[in-house]
Parts: C-alpha cells; sequence; structure tokens
C-alpha cells in the first residue's frame, strides 16, 4: 500500500478557488505565509484576493519528512498596522507549529485578530484551520517539493 499522495498544481489551484469566497468573507488586511509549506498557497491566495500585503514566517519543524524535537521560528512579520491577519500553511500536521506562531504573534501583535488556512489538515491536530479543505490521511507530496 502506498501511504503518499501527490498534490499537483492543477488541484491547488482548484481548492485555493473553492477556499476564496470563504476567505473573502473573512476579508484579511494581511497575509502571512508559513515558509516554505504555505508560500505557494499564499501567493495564490493573495493574487485571488488582490491583496499585496504577503508577509512570510519562518519555521522549522521537519527535516524532509522526520519531524524535529524542537523548532524555531524567525523572520517575524511587522504587524502593528495589521488588523485581521489569515495565517497559510500547506497543512496542519501536528498543530504544534500553527500554534507557536499564533502565540508568537499575539503576543508581539495583540490588537490583530488571528484565523488560519491550510490545503491539508489532520483531525489529530492540536487545533483545525478555520479555513481548510483537505484531510490529510496519507503522507502529501507537494508538486512544489517534488517537481523541482
Amino acid at each position: 500500500m502506498d501511504n503518499k499522495q501527490y498534490y499537483g498544481y492543477n488541484q491547488c489551484v482548484k481548492d485555493s478557488k473553492e477556499l476564496l469566497p470563504k476567505i473573502k468573507l473573512y476579508n484579511p488586511d494581511t497575509l502571512v505565509s508559513i515558509a516554505r509549506g504555505g508560500l505557494t498557497f499564499g501567493h495564490l491566495l493573495a493574487s485571488g484576493l488582490d491583496n499585496r500585503n504577503l508577509y512570510t514566517i519562518n519555521s522549522i519543524h521537519y527535516d524532509d519528512n522526520k519531524k524535529l524535537d524542537n523548532f524555531k521560528i524567525s523572520n517575524i512579520p511587522n504587524l502593528t498596522n495589521s488588523k485581521k491577519v489569515l495565517i497559510i500553511d500547506d497543512i496542519i500536521d501536528s498543530g504544534e507549529t500553527m500554534r507557536e506562531i499564533i502565540n508568537i504573534l499575539k503576543t508581539n501583535y495583540p490588537q490583530c485578530e488571528y484565523k488560519t488556512t491550510s490545503l491539508f489538515y489532520k483531525r489529530t491536530a492540536l487545533l483545525q484551520p478555520d479555513f481548510t479543505i483537505n484531510e490529510a490521511k496519507k503522507w502529501i507530496e507537494f508538486f512544489w517539493e517534488v517537481d523541482i
């Protein structure tokens, strides 16, 4: 049994278009993509929302497909002028990274409302994304990781 699922460009665009109306109702003024996994999805959403306030935050919690014991978050964006922030990632796996990023951003920018989105989620994660589309039941091989 193959425990991997390929996720291609066309499906990513289709899923992004399906999520856009729900995200538009939230109407974020700022988008924060988690690098690296959330960058492609973040770019698609920023274009679909016609929003140029797209920032990145870096998180290292995996080495290839091995989860590390600790993780490092860096490149925290300046959200001083933000009110509604959408945090974007490709997958919420354990939820640990997303939870830590939300805590850091809330500590630094408590004036903001935060919501999350991901293309995939796991039911066992510590938190579920506000906007999502696919449950991950296998290891996801994203096109931006394996097609290059």
